[in-house]
Parts: structure tokens; C-alpha cells; sequence
């Protein structure tokens, strides 16, 4: 949808006082690009659009800290409240999360959970009854030179995106995904660590009838975990993720990007699929080179945006750099019903080697 200049002055005006860490855009899932919740856009809006991405207090960019681990905000970031639709995937396919920005600093694992909500699905569930499982988890790359390589800088490296994939085996229904960053650039120090949640509404599709036991956000962490309060300024050979263990069925998904095809509105209810949008226009971006030993990612198509850029300064443990507010142009176009989820090819994904 087109942005209003008011919203988008607001949206500037509130960019100077935030830190460059960042948050999720959107997600693409089999080519469409459902929108997350955008912290500094839609609190500016008097009627924000329904997203797949929880609503959060995070205009500032910021993060949750150990002290915090015990309190809801560290379930999908701070005051979250749910997103009023939902994304559609079938299991077994991925989903690329696609951030704004993130620091070179800022390094540390990504992790990725889902959490059942019932059959009422996730716009209204309760986020302190949400028992999380582990999908997906990535840490450290190569600890010879410190502070080392981590999955923070693969994500850097594949245009700050992320890539994730729905084992097979999970049963349909309606999922909260929350998908993390753990910034460890001040871990070495109690209550240093930098958790950066975001959560997302899924119906999962499929056959499968896996319903893995979970963990309540609140019980994620603690304060004191060996992958919490840990130093990264030395030489390493192991980093111990924290969190639960990863699920059967789970496996590491190469990371590579994902065309995107159209613009998906978020859904309601129990309907089968999105309504999709085609973009305006489509660019191809080069990837990154690669990393040591780490992979490399494939060009990434995106839809034609507007971006503005503010240099600002952190209120949080001194962090600097530039933010990145990226506005997708509205133009009217044609909209037409996409495919059920269920069955739904996935597009092309280009594995990094």
C-alpha cells in the first residue's frame, strides 16, 4: 500500500533517534513478499496495514537484555502484540527472512523456533502460553582470529537476509515464528548479551504430523547460559547455542536468496492461500563475496523501494552507524488469488556453496 508523507516524515523524523541494529522487513515465501511489522512506518500510521509480523516496541531498533529473560517482552520483542494475519508455507519448504540492516559488530548465532497457537489460530493467542521448539540455530563459523567469523556475518554477507526451512515433518496448523539474533559483542559481561526476537503468524501446510514438544519464551535463556554470557575476543574452536536442542527433522538450510515474484497480503481466518500482487519492478542485486569458511549467496531480486538513509547515534551500549528506512512505492496494480499453500512449488533457491 502507498505510504503517506506524513507517515513517511514521521518515519524519518524517528530514524534519528534509532540505533543501526535492525529488524525483519518482510519474509518471502515461495516467491511472495509478505510484510513485517515496520517499527518505523506503521506506529505513525492511523491505520497500519494487517502484516504477518507481531506489532513491538522496537521503533528504536533495540534489543531485550538478560535482565529481561523472565519477562514476556524476550517471547517476540518488547509490549509485542500479535499480528492480526498470517503468512502461508507448506512444511518443508523455507522462508527468507529479509532484514533492513545489521552491524558487523553486532556479532552472534541466529535461531529460529515455532510454537503452536491451537486451532483459533495466531491472531489472538496468548504469547506467554506459546511453548517454543528450535528449527534452526547457526552459530559460530571460524574462531581462529577473534572475534571470529558467526552466522550474524552470513547473514551480512547474503544482503542481510536469512534463510529457514519448515521440516517436513511438522503438522499442519497455525505457528508463531520467532526468529533471533544474539548480539555478543558486549557478552563478556553480565547482562551484555543483545537478544533481537521477531515473531511472525504461519498456517503450515502439509502431511505431516509431527508436534514437538516446546519451551516457554520466558524459559529460553537465563542470565547466566554458557552461550549467554560469553566472550568472543578470543581465540575459539566451539560455541555452545543457547536454547533447547534442535528438533528431529531439523536440519541446517543453506543460506542463498529468493525471487521475489509478488506482493502477498497477509491473511485471516483459516483460508488456504494469500492474495498476491505482482511487483512493479524487480532488480538483481550481486551478493557479497564469500566468507571464510562460510558460504556464499546467489543475486537477490526485490521489488523497486525508496530509501533513506540517517546517520544516528545508539542510546544502547554505545552503538552507532546508519539506518536504513526503506518505503516500498505503492502503484495500482491487478490483484489475483494465489494457489492454496498446500502442495505449492518452491521457487528457485540458490544454495551458496
Amino acid at each position: 500500500m502507498p505510504y503517506s508523507t506524513s507517515a513517511l516524515i514521521a518515519a524519518l523524523a524517528g530514524a534519528a533517534t534509532v540505533a543501526a541494529h535492525g529488524h525483519v522487513t518482510n519474509l518471502v515465501i515461495n516467491g511472495e513478499s509478505y510484510s513485517g511489522f515496520l517499527p518505523f512506518v506503521f506506529p505513525y500510521q492511523q491505520n497500519p496495514p494487517t502484516v504477518a509480523g507481531w506489532t513491538a516496541a522496537n521503533t528504536d531498533n533495540g534489543f531485550v537484555g538478560p535482565e529481561n529473560f523472565a519477562s514476556p517482552d524476550i517471547i517476540c520483542h518488547r509490549s509485542a502484540t500479535n499480528a492480526k494475519g498470517h503468512a502461508v508455507v507448506a512444511a518443508g519448504d523455507s522462508i527468507f527472512l529479509q532484514w533492513d540492516t545489521w552491524p558487523e559488530s553486532h556479532k552472534g548465532p541466529i535461531i529460529d523456533y515455532l510454537a503452536n497457537c491451537g486451532s483459533s489460530g495466531c491472531e489472538t493467542v496468548d504469547k506467554t502460553s506459546l511453548e517454543f521448539f528450535k528449527i534452526d540455530e547457526a552459530g559460530l563459523v571460524d574462531g581462529s582470529n577473534a572475534p571470529g567469523i558467526w552466522a550474524s556475518d552470513q547473514l551480512i554477507a547474503n544482503k542481510n537476509s536469512w534463510m529457514v526451512r519448515i521440516p517436513e515433518s511438522i503438522a499442519p496448523g497455525f505457528y508463531v515464528l520467532r526468529h533471533e539474533i544474539i548480539a555478543l559483542h558486549s557478552g563478556n559481561q553480565q547482562n551484555g548479551a543483545q537478544n533481537y526476537p521477531q515473531c511472525f503468524n504461519l498456517q503450515v501446510t502439509g502431511s505431516g504430523s509431527a508436534r514437538p514438544a516446546g519451551v516457554k519464551g520466558t524459559a529460553l535463556y537465563t542470565p547466566n547460559d554458557a552461550g549467554i554470557l560469553f566472550n568472543i575476543y578470543r581465540s575459539l574452536t566451539s560455541y555452545p547455542i543457547p536454547g533447547p536442542a534442535l528438533v528431529a527433522g531439523a536440519a541446517p538450510n543453506p543460506q542463498g536468496s529468493s525471487a521475489i515474484t509478488a506482493s502477498a497480503t497477509a491473511i485471516t481466518g483459516s483460508a488456504a492461500g494469500p492474495i498476491a500482487t505482482p511487483p512493479a519492478t524487480t532488480t538483481n542485486a550481486a551478493v557479497p563475496t564469500t566468507l571464510a569458511a562460510s558460504t556464499t549467496s546467489a543475486a537477490a531480486t526485490r521489488p523497486a523501494t525508496t530509501t533513506t538513509a540517517a546517520q544516528t547515534s545508539s542510546k544502547a551500549a554505545g552503538c552507532a552507524g546508519p539506518v536504513i528506512v526503506t518505503v516500498t512505492a505503492g502503484s495500482p496494480v491487478t490483484t489475483k488469488a494465489a494457489k492454496p499453500g498446500k502442495g505449492r512449488k518452491h521457487p528457485r533457491q540458490l544454495a551458496m556453496n
